[in-house]
């Protein structure tokens, strides 16, 4: 073998951090992909829901839930540069019940929500456009995002998501500033308090909004786009800060156009909720109130997809990857074996190894979360699936957030990349919370 041309493994090594504003909004990307994918339709139908029930006097808890996703996020993006490692490897660390849990949930958390981001994208798209049922729009956009992640690498997936945020936040926050919200009762609506009966819709904006398995995809990103170690911590948390910023702000958007068009009236929680806003804004303002609508609810619909496509089908790779290991060797793998192609460095001579997405493991799960969960768009919302999707949503945050406070702290993590004051409060915080939610739930449903 020879060895390789200096010009040629230079174009692999990794990117140093910024340092100017211009050229660190440059780098912006891996946050907007995992805020834009944690907030799906059923994210939007909460709000909108809490918003016709009590105004915006719930505001508070959006912006909670907000704040608590941008410490896990940040969580998620600092074990990845301060470790080196992937999360995965950081589950196995703590136990081989970690990455059990995580490989049954996985698993049956991607087929039944499959069909539900399918189903979510076939909505607007049946609305937009009709000629077909929601069921076979839902085919038309499972099978298109197979073909786009399937093909396509992080560069590409990432300005592409990044138009199609650009584009559901304009179009919602455009809604709520022609609503004309009325800014005192917006302000009285960051002050905490609980009208009867809110307790549950409390609850469930801040622990729903934005906060999904995706969150852990967020660390793969940041290795795809070619940001290693504690110098980019602070790109990362500006990344990351960004991201859910914009999430918070597309909150109160909705939240307000909710309890402004549709306040006092009895919505039902279910994704079909929000054509009746769509209807609502077309006999106020016109036809192209609710066109402008539906476009943001099928951009939504479509980041939260293709994120998850791209995103969970790293994580699986991953996890694959981890359960192949000897027992203890993951401490002592990198994370090269699944950073996405693009970004992968050339080793001392020069090869680049084959990329991530082109992985049987990788493309197998793409298959999985597309394929058979078609069967369940025939049925129509069969008790038992839905009852399965509520407990594992329920499940994953608390895992997460207690994970990442157990890593955080540990010595597996450089100093600098260990938890202080503040992140410590604020995962010990989301821990409690989503384990108050995970009770609350399971009691509701089982009791």
């Amino acid at each position: 073998m020879t060895e390789a041309s200096p010009r040629r493994t230079e174009a692999f090594l990794p990117p140093t951090p910024p340092t100017g504003a211009k050229a660190k909004f440059r780098q912006l990307g891996p946050g907007l992909l995992a805020a834009a994918t944690g907030v799906g339709a059923g994210d939007l139908v909460a709000t909108m829901v809490a918003g016709a029930e009590y105004g915006t006097a719930l505001l508070w808890a959006a912006l909670l839930g907000t704040a608590l996703k941008l410490a896990l996020g940040e969580g998620v993006g600092r074990w990845h540069l301060a470790s080196g490692s992937t999360l995965l490897d950081g589950w196995r660390r703590l136990g081989r019940w970690a990455t059990g849990f995580f490989g049954v949930y996985i698993v049956i958390w991607g087929f039944v929500y499959g069909a539900t981001a399918m189903s979510a994208v076939g909505l607007p798209l049946n609305a937009l456009f009709g000629g077909l049922s929601v069921r076979y729009w839902a085919m038309i956009a499972g099978v298109v995002g197979l073909a786009l992640v399937w093909a396509q690498r992080y560069h590409f997936f990432e300005k592409f998501m990044t138009v199609l945020v650009l584009i559901k936040f304009v179009s919602v926050v455009s809604i709520a500033v022609l609503v004309s919200p009325d800014l005192g009762n917006l302000a009285d609506g960051l002050v905490p308090r609980l009208p009867d009966g809110s307790a549950v819709y409390v609850l469930g904006l801040i622990g729903g909004v934005g906060g999904t398995i995706t969150m852990a995809a967020y660390g793969y990103w940041l290795f795809a786009k070619g940001w290693k170690g504690t110098g980019w911590l602070s790109m990362m948390r500006l990344d990351n800060a960004v991201g859910y910023v914009m999430t918070g702000i597309f909150v109160v958007a909705m939240l307000i156009v909710g309890s402004t068009i549709l306040f006092g009236q009895n919505l039902t929680e279910s994704d079909s909720g929000l054509l009746t806003l769509g209807t609502a804004l077309a006999e106020r303002y016109g036809d192209w109130s609710r066109i402008l609508f539906l476009v943001g609810f099928l951009a939504v619909t479509s980041t939260s997809l293709l994120g998850v496509w791209n995103g969970v089908s790293l994580l699986f790779a991953d996890w694959v990857r981890i359960i192949r290991l000897p027992h203890g060797a993951a401490a002592e793998v990198g994370a090269e074996a699944v950073v996405p192609g693009e970004a992968r460095k050339a080793d001392e001579k020069g090869y680049k190894a084959v990329a991530v997405e082109k992985s049987l493991p990788f493309r197998g799960y793409l298959l999985w979360l597309t394929l058979p969960p078609m069967a369940l768009l025939f049925i129509d919302k069969p008790f038992g699936l839905t009852l399965v999707y509520g407990v594992l949503g329920s499940v994953f945050m608390p895992f997460l957030a207690i994970t990442l406070l157990l890593l955080l702290n540990s010595k597996r993590v450089v100093g600098e990349g260990r938890s202080g004051w503040l992140s410590n409060i604020l995962l010990g915080a989301a821990s409690a919370l989503f384990l108050v939610l995970l009770v609350t739930d399971l009691a509701g449903r089982f009791g």
